[in-house]
């Protein structure tokens, strides 16, 4: 069996928690760069053009690319055949703390919730799934409010049209309108439970922009579908009209029980922040 210190965790996720905030993804920056080169309104190529400058000054200077550092939200996948020495939760909260604090990133948590008092780093949301192998693959996503407070949440019929799904889709982001950033990436999650419908929605945000869920051609259809309706809402890059209003949806789908249909929705603005490694 691999064993793994949890000092080596720490130090992993302490880079994660600063690269994520500091280097914007590529995928991002690539879909940015394209809406840019798509978009035919002046004023929204104007302002996609000064959000993918505000990603390269932050990766030059060493700035976090929102002043809004978000709430860690850490994804572990833990390979069955590894053990951890000493407390696993424990090496990655101290990571989060130590991987902030090195950075200078905004204190946005505060314990307990109803305080509203003074604010810290942490701690980070933590999902661990046991999956097969001897490795630890570890994923960073500091979760903005701005976007994270417009998430939903429904409860469908079995019944349900598939029309009816879709709107309530596009709906969230039409309310969301230009409160969260655009231009957004929507996490999609349908299936299993209230709360795991949530996760997956979020977890839907990990997936890289563009890269459709080829395997189910049905939902493959679903995402180009709901990505060109909400294109038309033209709330456009931070709300000033435009076609781009979100640049990917991304579905991700879980079994679920006859007698319902969860469906989860998580939008994330146009800075997208996450970051991966395997140990």
């Amino acid at each position: 069996m691999r064993i793994i210190p949890a000092g080596k965790i720490t130090d992993t996720v302490a880079k994660l928690c600063m690269q994520a905030n500091l280097l914007l993804r590529r995928d991002v920056v690539a879909a940015l760069m394209k809406a840019r080169r798509a978009q035919t309104n002046r004023r929204a190529r104007h302002i996609l053009e000064a959000i993918i400058e505000n990603a390269r000054l932050a990766s030059a200077q060493g700035l976090a690319i929102c002043q809004d550092t978000g709430l860690p939200v850490v994804f572990v996948e833990y390979g069955q055949d590894i053990r951890v020495r000493q407390d696993l939760m424990r090496a990655i909260q101290r990571g989060v703390a130590l991987g902030y604090r090195r950075a200078s990133l905004r204190k946005s948590v505060i314990r307990p919730p109803l305080s509203r008092s003074a604010s810290t780093w942490g701690p980070a949301v933590i999902h661990v799934d046991v999956v097969k192998g001897s490795r630890l693959k570890i994923t960073v996503l500091p979760k903005g409010f701005g976007c994270e407070n417009k998430s939903a949440l429904k409860m469908f019929k079995p019944t349900a049209p598939i029309t009816e799904i879709k709107q309530f889709i596009i709906d969230t982001v039409k309310a969301a309108g230009p409160d969260a950033c655009p231009p957004y990436v929507v996490g999609v999650g349908m299936g299993g439970t209230a709360d795991y419908a949530s996760l997956l929605a979020k977890k839907a945000l990990l997936r890289p922009i563009n890269r459709y869920t080829l395997h189910v051609t049905h939902y493959t259809k679903l995402e180009r579908d709901l990505l060109r309706a909400i294109n038309h809402l033209n709330i456009g890059p931070m709300g000033l009209g435009g076609k781009t209003t979100a640049l990917a949806v991304n579905i991700e789908t879980y079994p679920t029980h006859i007698a319902g249909l969860p469906v989860a929705v998580n939008i994330s603005c146009h800075a997208l922040r996450s970051a991966t490694a395997t140990l």
